[in-house]
């Protein structure tokens, strides 16, 4: 994570699931229901997402990065070849005068092949349909990302049940190796809670 990533009301929380899958979760302790990402925030996050994956589509060697925004959170996956180009990924996704906060999950290792891709697609789907399903998941809240069997779910939850309900629907999905969540709440004054999600043991 980088070291300009903000960090405010942290609780890390880590449950082992019935399915052998661990949840690892980030939130704020005092939160205000029944807020969700706004019209205006929406258009931000996307306006924010199309410039970043533009300045990395500029690279090729970036072409395996993938990008996911909520709330001003860039969420960065995928793989890069070496250190350098995950550095680099990271300081482009900075340059976007929109990014508030950063997540920075890229691996590097070798290029992948187009099975594993499949792979992470289709548990993706099933994270989705878990989370539509869900009578206490609002789905279009949730942004679902996969690499290498582990989920990261993005986005803004009305209650902090919700926010947990969604990381546990999404570790019963078929596949699913760990489920980061970095979805956040609103504070008392309405505001999108920044942290630094971390990685427990």
């Amino acid at each position: 994570m980088s070291s300009r990533t903000l960090f405010l009301s942290l609780i890390i929380a880590t449950v082992p699931m019935l399915t052998g899958c661990v949840v690892k979760a980030v939130g704020a302790a005092a939160v205000s229901a029944s807020q969700e990402r706004t019209t205006g925030e929406a258009i931000d996050d996307a306006t924010l997402s199309s410039d970043i994956k533009s300045k990395l589509n500029v690279h090729g060697s970036l072409n395996e990065v993938d990008v996911e925004v909520a709330g001003g959170l860039v969420l960065l996956s995928g793989r890069v070849s070496s250190p350098e180009l995950r550095i680099m990924a990271e300081d482009l996704a900075w340059s976007s005068r929109r990014t508030q906060d950063l997540a920075n999950e890229i691996i590097v290792e070798a290029p992948g092949g187009t099975l594993a891709n499949a792979s992470d697609e289709l548990i993706s789907a099933r994270v989705r349909a878990r989370l539509l399903g869900s009578s206490s998941v609002k789905s279009s809240n949730i942004n679902v990302e996969t690499y290498n069997g582990t989920v990261y779910l993005l986005g803004i939850a009305r209650s902090e049940d919700e926010l947990q309900r969604a990381a546990e629907e999404a570790s019963y999905a078929g596949g699913v190796q760990r489920v980061i969540s970095y979805i956040r709440l609103r504070d008392a004054n309405g505001d999108v809670v920044t942290y630094n999600p971390g990685q427990a043991d």
